[in-house]
């Protein structure tokens, strides 16, 4: 079972994580994700059903994803709970890991970063290349690191 409930009319589209995903890319980057005053539960649905992917994963030495929308999900040919319960360094293939680790490395450092591109790899191998992608450290409400974002509407499968 996976750690977190899958966004739902019931849970409000987990809008607490939406507001986190929001907040933080608003603290690093002055453009949040749900605009002041907006229905917070609304925006949090919209988010999830976005046409462009927005994933994110928690801390730890392997972390887990902790939201990927249905873009992300449709992307990385994985269900809620399969994505929920994935080490989020699996979406890059294991010759790519370093250049992943760097990505990581300097979002942890600058906070933000809006120019990533890299490939990815879905469940059933496909590779897919993502562009200017942005990247974001999460902050909890004591600017406590609490995880990492990433949002990207362009990409494209790769041809072997």
């Amino acid at each position: 079972m996976a750690e977190w409930p899958e966004p739902d009319e019931q849970n409000g589209f987990l809008v607490e994580h939406a507001r986190l995903l929001s907040d933080s890319l608003q603290h690093w980057s002055g453009c949040g994700l749900i605009e002041p005053g907006e229905d917070e539960v609304v925006a949090a649905r919209m988010l999830y059903f976005a046409p462009f992917a927005l994933l994110s994963h928690g801390t730890g030495s392997d972390p887990l994803f902790t939201y990927a929308n249905h873009t992300a999900q449709a992307l990385f040919e994985m269900d809620w709970a399969e994505i929920t319960r994935l080490p989020s360094r699996l979406s890059a293939e294991a010759p790519l890991q370093a250049e992943r680790n760097a990505l990581l490395k300097r979002v942890s450092e600058q906070g933000f970063i809006d120019d990533y591109t890299g490939i990815r790899i879905a469940a059933s191998g496909r590779r897919f290349y993502i562009e200017q992608a942005t990247v974001w450290s999460l902050l909890d409400s004591r600017q406590r690191h609490c995880g990492q974002a990433a949002m990207f509407g362009l990409w494209r499968d790769v041809s072997d």
